[in-house]
């Protein structure tokens, strides 16, 4: 589906960014990942895609400089010669209750989930072309936290929801559409599906269980593609039922 077309995951190197520049790779879209602490797996992702026949690059690239940010967003197009597909896909947790959540914590994580991603697509939206495709991986803790010590999270996530509707607007007559895809629970190493607080996970579901990192990527592909050139400003669960 993606055949011609530059993608840039940030957050690439594990978990469901690496499951979203793997499938972009599998559909013909050349890919850069990001990485910070996860240089080893990015490296080796970008191996196995270029012996599955696809080509990535691994930027190292810390997220919560938004100058890294606009770096790697030009050093994508500057090397592929174009920027098609942006996946905001790094972030971070904050586990604190209000009262006892520090001010660094809270920094940190606006930085990442937020901040990161407003200059990412600010950065991608100027070097875009009619087509382009803006995705970021948000939550569905941004609609609904049904656990304490959320809140800090469950705001950077209900904020890129925010800016997604308003990117859209923005974006929209010049054929560039802007999407946010908010997980469930996810199986990854973050938020494994044996972890102490799973059960709790999976009970929230309609479905019963943990999610696969390939239902993500699936939509992302999907979301990336000519074929899903109406959609746009949506918020989109993937999440087994977990907010119905």
């Amino acid at each position: 589906m993606l055949t011609g077309k530059a993608a840039l995951v940030t957050g690439g190197g594990r978990g469901i960014g690496a499951a979203i520049a793997r499938r972009l790779a599998a559909e013909g879209a050349r890919v850069a990942l990001t990485s910070h602490a996860s240089a080893e797996p990015a490296a080796a992702l970008v191996r196995e895609i270029a012996e599955a026949g696809g080509e990535a690059i691994a930027l190292a690239a810390d997220m919560a400089d938004p100058q890294a940010v606009r770096v790697v967003v030009a050093e994508t197009a500057q090397r592929f010669g174009r920027l098609d597909i942006l996946v905001n896909n790094a972030g971070m947790g904050v586990a604190a209750s209000i009262e006892d959540a520090a001010m660094a914590d809270f920094e940190a994580c606006v930085a990442i989930n937020f901040t990161a991603v407003f200059v990412a697509i600010q950065e991608a939206a100027r070097r875009m072309t009619a087509g382009g495709r803006i995705i970021t991986i948000g939550s569905v803790n941004g609609d609904r936290i049904p656990y304490q010590g959320g809140a800090i999270y469950a705001a950077t996530k209900a904020a890129v929801a925010g800016l997604t509707r308003g990117a859209a607007r923005d974006l929209g007559p010049r054929g560039i559409t802007v999407n946010v895809v908010q997980p469930g629970p996810i199986d990854t190493d973050m938020n494994p599906a044996d972890s102490p607080w799973a059960d709790a996970g999976r009970a929230a579901t309609v479905l019963g269980r943990y999610g696969a990192t390939t239902d993500v990527a699936s939509l992302v592909a999907y979301l990336a593609s000519d074929e899903a050139g109406f959609i746009t400003g949506a918020s989109l669960n993937v999440d087994g039922g977990y907010n119905a």
